[in-house]
């Protein structure tokens, strides 16, 4: 992403604050993008009425949307100096109607607003924030009540050790996180900076194997992952006082630099987990997604494909 020409911001007309609408035009300001405020809606009622005629149903969801049309519009209007255009499609599942826009118009970057998710609820019902990550092949750009001050920080969080591994998935995505936030850093006017978070000393080997020195093993495995992000961080000029690497899970370890550097940003890969083990285990990316105070913006590697384009 070395540049931003069309945005899709998703509005949610539950919500007073549109807070991804607001980001959205102050990037556009910078950037020269275009805007689609893109809105979806569907009334269950509608299920109900299949006892009238076509026509009728027809005139109905006609009238829902004309309504919704006119809110959009009139929300929007205040904004004469930023391109901006409106889009109010029916469909009963957000995550679909976006993406399936994202594919066919091919946009840059998507916005949308978020806020908590019960534990539970993430793992019984997928938000559609969770399907974006997973399905949306544009970056999605999670934005929360936080401001972008001045002259802040903007956090890349990376997993330097797979960049000297043979997996050229993730060796391509840390330098997409990178360089994706090295861009937004010139357009915020902010600071860069890298957070790695390295794993503690498995406890159940320590106890299975007396002769193994769970000191010596921490004390390689943190030499080991400072050596990489500052090798990393080196390709793109960045110096070792921009990286923060330190122990345990990246869901604990990310919020914590981003707290303590009070950034406003932080810079995510992803690689589309779905199924099972999306739903049992989670990604990386929302469990840090629910735990940060700012925003956050969920990458895909280069070349991604959606499992919703069509062939």
């Amino acid at each position: 992403m070395n540049t931003i020409k069309r945005i899709i911001a998703v509005i949610d007309p539950t919500k007073d604050d549109q807070h991804g609408l607001a980001r959205s035009i102050d990037l556009a300001k910078k950037s020269g993008a275009s805007i689609t405020a893109f809105m979806t809606v569907y009334d269950f009622s509608y299920e109900m009425t299949t006892m009238l005629s076509g026509d009728e149903r027809e005139a109905m969801r006609d009238a829902v949307l004309k309504d919704r049309q006119l809110w959009l519009n009139d929300l929007v209007s205040p904004y004469k100096d930023i391109n901006i255009e409106t889009q109010v499609v029916w469909h009963n599942r957000p995550y679909e109607a976006i993406i399936n826009t994202v594919i066919d118009k091919k946009y840059d970057l998507v916005i949308k607003g978020t806020h908590q998710h019960g534990a539970l609820k993430s793992v019984i019902f997928t938000p559609t924030d969770w399907h974006l990550v997973r399905k949306c092949p544009a970056p999605v750009l999670f934005v929360k009540e936080m401001a972008w001050p001045a002259n802040g920080n903007i956090l890349a969080a990376v997993n330097a050790v797979s960049a000297v591994s043979e997996n050229e998935e993730h060796i391509a995505l840390n330098k997409r996180v990178i360089k994706d936030a090295q861009f937004l850093c010139e357009l915020a006017n902010a600071k860069l900076n890298l957070v790695n978070a390295y794993p503690a000393t498995p406890i159940n080997i320590a106890i299975e194997i007396p002769e193994f020195n769970p000191g010596l093993y921490n004390e390689s495995v943190k030499k080991h992952h400072h050596e990489s992000t500052n090798a990393l961080a080196a390709e793109f000029n960045l110096n070792p006082e921009q990286c923060f690497i330190e122990e345990g899970l990246p869901e604990d370890v990310i919020p914590a630099v981003a707290k303590r550097l009070k950034s406003e940003l932080v810079v995510i890969g992803t690689v589309g987990r779905t199924g099972l083990s999306a739903a049992l285990v989670g990604n990386t990316a929302e469990h840090v997604i629910d735990s940060l105070d700012c925003d956050v913006l969920a990458l895909k590697p280069d070349g991604y494909v959606s499992p919703m384009a069509k062939d």
